[in-house]
C-alpha cells in the first residue's frame, strides 16, 4: 500500500497534465464530491482535542502520543484515523477535475488525505479490526447515506470481501457514487479473482499502458451492471 502511494505522489505532476481543466459545473461538483471523507462521530471532540496538542516530528508526520492513543476506545480510534493520517507523503500536484468525469467509472479512488496516508499503526489497526471496522462504517454510510473516500480506502485496505452486498446495495440506492464500484474492482483485483483480472475492463484500468489515476470505464448500466455481478459471483464463490 505505501509502495503504492509513494509511486502514486511520484507520477502525479506528469498525471495531471493529461487531465482536462475545462470541465463542466457537474464535473466539478462530482469531483469535489468524490474527495470528500465522512467523519466518525465516537469520541470526535475527544480526539480532536488530543490531535490539537500532537505536533510533527522531523520527518513532518503528525504521531498521536502513545499514552493518548492508548487511552481511545476501539471507537475513539475509529474516529482517529478515519480523520487523521499519521505519515507525512509529499504531494507535488494537485488533481485537477476530468471532463465529463461523473461519467466515468476509475480504477483507483482519489486520496483521502491531502499530504499523508496512514502509517503502520494505523493499517495494523485497521486489519486488527477489520469486523469491527466494517460493522461502523456500515452504520456511519446506513445511517448518513453517504460513504467518504476514507472509509472506502479503509475496505480495499483490509480487503473487505464481506462487505460486497452492502456495497451492492449501497450503490444501487441511486448509482451516483460510482467510486463505489471502483471499490469493488479493487477488491476484486486484491482477491486476483480471474474471471475480472482476465477481463479487457481490467487490462484498461491495471494493465502496463494505464495510467495510474486516470484509468476509467465509460459510466453506462453494461458496465455497472457486469461490475457488480463480477462481485457477487466472487462474493458466493467464497460462501
Amino acid at each position: 500500500m505505501k509502495l503504492l502511494m509513494a509511486l502514486f505522489a511520484a507520477l502525479l505532476p506528469f498525471l495531471s497534465m493529461s487531465q482536462d481543466n475545462n470541465a463542466s459545473a457537474e464535473s466539478e461538483a462530482y469531483h469535489e464530491t468524490r474527495q470528500k471523507t465522512s467523519v466518525p462521530p465516537y469520541g470526535l471532540d475527544k480526539v480532536k482535542k488530543l490531535l490539537g496538542k500532537t505536533t510533527s516530528d522531523e520527518s513532518d508526520n503528525t504521531i498521536l502520543a502513545a499514552k493518548d492513543y492508548l487511552s481511545l476506545t476501539l471507537r475513539e480510534k475509529f474516529t482517529y484515523h478515519m480523520i487523521h493520517a499519521e505519515t507525512y507523503l509529499q504531494n507535488c500536484d494537485i488533481i485537477l477535475t476530468e471532463k465529463d468525469e461523473e461519467k466515468k467509472i476509475f480504477g483507483h479512488l482519489p486520496e483521502p488525505f491531502n499530504e499523508s496516508v496512514w502509517s503502520a499503526r494505523q493499517t495494523d489497526f485497521l486489519e486488527a479490526n477489520r469486523d469491527s471496522v466494517m460493522a461502523l462504517i456500515k452504520e456511519s454510510v446506513n445511517r448518513s447515506g453517504r460513504m467518504g473516500v476514507n472509509y472506502k480506502h479503509a475496505l480495499v485496505e483490509i480487503r473487505a470481501l464481506e462487505m460486497i452486498p452492502f456495497l451492492v446495495e449501497f450503490y444501487k440506492r441511486d448509482r451516483k457514487d460510482h467510486d463505489v464500484l471502483t471499490v469493488l474492482m479493487l477488491l476484486m483485483k486484491g482477491a486476483k479473482y480471474e474471471p475480472f483480472t482476465s477481463s479487457a475492463s481490467y487490462g484498461k484500468l491495471y494493465g502496463k499502458e494505464s495510467s495510474y489515476h486516470a484509468a476509467f470505464l465509460v459510466l453506462n448500466t453494461a458496465n455497472e451492471d457486469l461490475i457488480m455481478k463480477r462481485a457477487m459471483d466472487l462474493f458466493n464463490a467464497m460462501s
